[in-house]
């Protein structure tokens, strides 16, 4: 009776674990986005530097790392934090994956920046098509059929989605074209991030910080280039206390993303985070409906369900391929195990006789 009370403890121990931290997925993404939304294109800022927030954001990253690291050090039984020291070789073994997400970020902001919360996740659905397109053609890693016609229901579930918003009179070209963008960046993000990640000893904390240290020079140059230097400088609330508190929020969620993010799958599967996030992505669609009193037709509603859809189907048949896979290869094993079995015993049969 006692056993049986611990385990029905456990498990609800652990379902309140795991509840807490989709919760806590759900709400920082969702934040994120309306806060950086906020920042980028509020009426009340009029703050026309997208570089700028990015690049701050980055910088806001970066110090928490420092900071997370010190207080490893000094409290190494409750903080567990990579050791932070800047080392020249590894920031450029980190540069090309660097300027992919330079652009990732940039591109998401812009495309944020131009088009609703609403729309938002429209304008970004073709990251699973460029997965697929950049894994053939820079990895020669082949696509199923199945796993082919899911993307080409979302490509389907996004043009009627661009379709619609142009018959609603709410569609910003320029949105539309940077969303692409970034729904290639964030493809290419996940190429280079496993191709970079040996040069930090696979610690994600560590690229993380090196990542953004290199962000932070790279943004440099791109605000001089397209004049925010001098907007951020004549900006009337460049003083305000306000001001600076939201931007640093939005830093701290830019930080706790990446955190929450891996949690999330550690404490779930990567199949659970992508029905997760596609949850959250239908969740964001209405919240931000109703928060902006946005009145969209059956039909817009139909490409979000398409592309959901669309997503949902690819998750579920590459889980399949990877469940045959692991089959296959535990086969193989136990194969090679009875070979190697039976062949000693041979050697031992020869020995003897």
């Amino acid at each position: 009776m006692v056993y049986r009370r611990n385990k029905m403890e456990s498990f609800f121990s652990k379902s309140v674990k795991i509840a807490s931290v989709v919760a806590a997925y759900w709400v920082i993404s969702i934040s994120m986005v309306f806060l950086n939304k906020y920042l980028l294109s509020s009426k009340d800022l009029k703050l026309n530097a997208p570089l700028f927030i990015t690049w701050y954001q980055c910088v806001v990253t970066v110090g928490l790392c420092c900071l997370l690291s010190a207080l490893s050090k000094a409290f190494p039984n409750h903080i567990s934090f990579p050791s932070i020291q800047i080392d020249t070789q590894v920031l450029k073994g980190v540069l090309p994956l660097s300027i992919v997400f330079c652009c990732m970020i940039s591109f998401n902001n812009l495309c944020l920046k131009y088009v609703g919360v609403a729309f938002y996740y429209i304008g970004r659905s073709l990251t699973t098509v460029f997965n697929v397109v950049f894994s053939y053609t820079m990895l020669q890693q082949t696509t199923s059929i199945k796993a082919i016609v899911c993307c080409l229901i979302i490509i389907g579930g996004f043009f009627m989605g661009v379709d619609q918003e142009g018959v609603a009179g709410s569609l910003s070209v320029m949105g539309v074209v940077f969303g692409v963008l970034a729904s290639a960046s964030v493809a290419l993000n996940s190429i280079y991030t496993k191709k970079v990640l040996p040069v930090v000893d696979n610690n994600i904390w560590r690229l993380t910080f090196y990542n953004n240290v290199n962000a932070c020079f790279l943004f440099l140059p791109l605000m001089l280039v397209f004049g925010e230097i001098g907007e951020v400088w004549s900006f009337p609330k460049l003083g305000n206390t306000t001001f600076w508190t939201y931007m640093t929020i939005g830093g701290v969620f830019g930080f706790a993303i990446g955190y929450i993010t891996g949690l999330q799958i550690q404490v779930t599967s990567p199949l659970t985070h992508n029905i997760s996030g596609t949850a959250k992505a239908c969740a964001q669609t209405v919240l931000a409906c109703i928060y902006y009193q946005d009145h969209k037709s059956p039909l817009w509603w139909t490409s979000n369900f398409v592309v959901l859809f669309g997503s949902g189907a690819y998750t579920e048949v590459r889980r399949q391929e990877m469940k045959v896979k692991h089959k296959l290869d535990m086969a193989q094993i136990s194969e090679k195990m009875e070979e190697g079995e039976d062949s000693s015993e041979k050697e031992l049969i020869s020995k003897f006789c």
